[in-house]
């Protein structure tokens, strides 16, 4: 496996992202990686190399320029509720991030797939709303609403989120919402569910926060939702 750093312009910001590639000739898959709303830390960048190691070319996406990891809460709320308030800007910073991985020699442009954890899984979905090129995206504990929920009918793949099912930051309302919007856009979707789970399920430090209601690791669930991402992967990537 290769680590090496990736830079691109998006949204104003120089973004510098981190590619992980595996040790095989040709040109492998690629599969581009949101981080949580505080950037790029050692959860997405963990998760980027157990893609590579399985023969996915892995991008862990910037999310605020220059590589940096924000832990101010109030500073990355505040980042958060700006993107959602105008989704053509989180557009905007996720689709250059395609086109860099997509035009790296190593990755087969025409398999890309595109992942995101919390705030990463709605940068994820609206990457797909936007009609970018992309076989899969998988959401894990991502928020689903969106201002343009019309735009489902761009999707091009297929789309699987997994949400804790008492997760207070994405309740059965929206959900619903999303439901609707994608039968509505004829989109080829999954939602899987997971009972007594609340936001974060996936990363081990979620528990540092010293907030269980809402942010809680649970290591069925990460189980489950990344093999599930991982037969996804088997059907539209091989």
């Amino acid at each position: 496996m290769t680590q090496r750093e990736v830079a691109y312009e998006a949204d104003g910001l120089a973004m510098r992202g981190q590619l992980f590639t595996p040790p095989t000739a040709g040109a492998a898959p690629g599969v581009l990686v949101f981080p949580e709303i505080f950037g790029i830390g050692e959860h997405v960048v963990d998760v980027a190399r157990r893609l590579a190691d399985m023969g996915y070319a892995a991008l862990a996406c910037d999310l605020h320029g220059e590589g940096r990891l924000v832990q101010d809460m109030e500073a990355v709320m505040e980042v958060g509720r700006a993107l959602r308030a105008d989704p053509l800007r989180i557009r905007a910073r996720t689709q250059p991030a395609w086109q860099a991985l997509a035009s790296h020699a190593g990755v087969d442009a025409g398999r890309i797939a595109a992942i995101g954890f919390c705030f990463g899984g709605t940068m994820a979905l609206e990457l797909a709303r936007g009609g970018a090129d992309l076989r899969a995206v998988v959401g894990f504990h991502s928020g689903l609403a969106t201002l343009l929920p019309e735009d489902a009918k761009n999707i091009k793949g297929r789309v699987l989120v997994c949400i804790g099912a008492d997760d207070p930051g994405i309740p059965a309302e929206q959900r619903a919402a999303f439901e609707t919007e994608m039968r509505d856009g004829k989109v080829a979707w999954e939602m899987h569910l997971y009972g007594g789970v609340v936001h974060s399920f996936t990363n081990p430090d979620a528990d540092k926060m010293g907030r269980p209601e809402f942010l809680r690791y649970d290591a069925r669930a990460d189980r489950l939702s990344w093999n599930a991402m991982r037969e996804l992967f088997a059907e539209v990537l091989a």
